[in-house]
């Protein structure tokens, strides 16, 4: 006789998709227990992750000391995502990447926003134990922009410059940079959502010597290395001017010896007028200039003087001087001093250190020399006539006086002086009064 067939039971129900099946009462019940909080855990074991935005990020629920509990992961809205090797979760992000009586390990791609939160392991223990590890997502920033408030700047100026980091969690550091030099701006930061927006200011006051460099915003950031924007500094400025003795190349300028300079000037934009002119004269008739250069074919102590190249664009201009001091043919000895220097425009140009090609101090120095030379002669001629006309005058001064002579009455008859002078009135005795004495 034929077994009759038993009655089937109730087939097993299935959830829906995307919903779970209740849990067995033990479950239920076990569920129910007491949490244990994070590092009160005897067995279980988990660390937290932090992961850039659009990263994978890996969850691991491990067990010391395993003895064939069931573990399962939930997020942060309790869902289960893993139950044992099972995903109830229709998430296909989440994947399974070990399940072990001692581990399961899952892992989450194309990480979001969205994502970040606490993720709970349970360990289905007597009492049931449950830790949590939280997913922190970094986002680097969208955009970083460099602003200047003026594309072309002159020199001396203060001008500005921005740089935005946008949407970045959490908020950005900024750091500034010219060439290799860093540099201090002032940041604000402001929050929209969960994401941050800081902007950097700096106060740049920029100099011939900054045209062409690059000032660099670089970000400090979790998420990202590297990231940095520049923009190169465009800067105008006056001519810097130079002036270079062509010939002779080395020793004096002799008379009947040509001389030859040549001007250079550098600016920004370049220098578009360039003249020569004499500082203190008019320009000699027999000096030629043509363009940047100057000559004279024959110099001669007339040539003497500053003579000065000046040069301009549309930001201002400057100047070179060359001092000139024409020597004798027979002159074979350099100067003690003797070299080329610039005379400044003015006491701000100090700072740029323009240097000029004219003979600097020479002509000063020979004539304070020739002027002392000639001091010393004449205070000694003037001194020795002074004592001169000195002695002279003590002189006539002791023989200064009036001589008054009496001839002897009868001296026309007598034949000599003697016989005169005792013919005389008076006699012999009054002779001696008479006669008169010549020194």
């Amino acid at each position: 006789m034929a077994a009759r067939a038993q009655p089937r039971g109730p087939a097993p129900r299935r959830a829906p998709p995307g919903r779970l099946l209740p849990l067995p009462p033990l479950l239920l019940l076990l569920s129910a227990a007491a949490v244990i909080p994070r590092g009160d855990g005897q067995n279980l074991v988990t660390e937290d992750v932090t992961v850039v935005e659009g990263d994978v990020a890996t969850i691991s629920c491990r067990v010391k000391n395993s003895d064939d509990s069931v573990i399962q992961l939930l997020n942060p809205n309790r869902q289960t995502i893993y139950f044992r090797d099972f995903r109830p979760l229709k998430d296909s992000r989440f994947q399974l990447v070990n399940f072990s009586n001692s581990e399961l390990r899952v892992s989450l791609t194309n990480v979001s926003i969205s994502d970040e939160g606490r993720y709970f392991c349970q360990l289905y223990t007597d009492p049931p134990q449950e830790i949590y590890t939280t997913i922190t997502v970094l986002v680097p920033p969208r955009n970083l922009v460099i602003d200047i408030q003026k594309e072309i700047a002159v020199e001396g100026e203060e001008i500005e410059l921005n740089c935005t980091a946008m949407a970045s969690r959490p908020a950005t550091t900024i750091r500034w940079f010219k060439g290799n030099k860093e540099l201090t701006g002032k940041s604000e930061v402001e929050q929209w959502s969960d994401m941050y927006t800081v902007t950097s200011q700096l106060l740049l006051k920029v100099g011939r010597e900054d045209d062409g460099v690059p000032v660099i915003c670089l970000v400090d950031h979790p998420a990202v290395k590297d990231l940095q924007t520049q923009r190169y500094l465009e800067v105008m400025y006056k001519p810097q001017v130079r002036v270079s003795q062509n010939y002779p190349v080395q020793g004096l300028t002799r008379e009947g010896e040509p001389l030859e300079l040549t001007c250079a000037a550098f600016g920004k934009p370049q220098p578009t007028d360039m003249r020569w002119l004499r500082v203190d004269d008019e320009m000699p008739q027999h000096v030629v200039v043509s363009g940047s250069n100057l000559l004279i074919s024959n110099l001669n102590k007339t040539d003497n003087g500053t003579y000065r190249c000046e040069a301009s664009n549309a930001v201002g201009k400057s100047h070179a001087d060359y001092m000139l001091f024409v020597y004798d043919t027979t002159a074979t000895t350099e100067p003690a001093v003797h070299g080329f220097t610039q005379l400044p425009n003015s006491a701000e140009e100090l700072d740029y250190g323009d240097l000029s090609d004219s003979r600097a101090g020479e002509e000063g120095s020979i004539r304070s020399v020739d002027h002392a030379v000639v001091g010393g002669v004449v205070a000694v001629v003037v001194f020795a006539m002074l004592c001169l006309l000195i002695i002279l005058g003590r002189y006539f001064a002791r023989h200064k006086g009036t001589y008054f002579t009496h001839e002897a009455k009868g001296a026309d008859d007598a034949a000599d002086a003697d016989t005169a002078i005792i013919n005389a009135e008076g006699g012999q005795n009054n002779s001696e009064e008479k006669k008169e004495y010549f020194i």
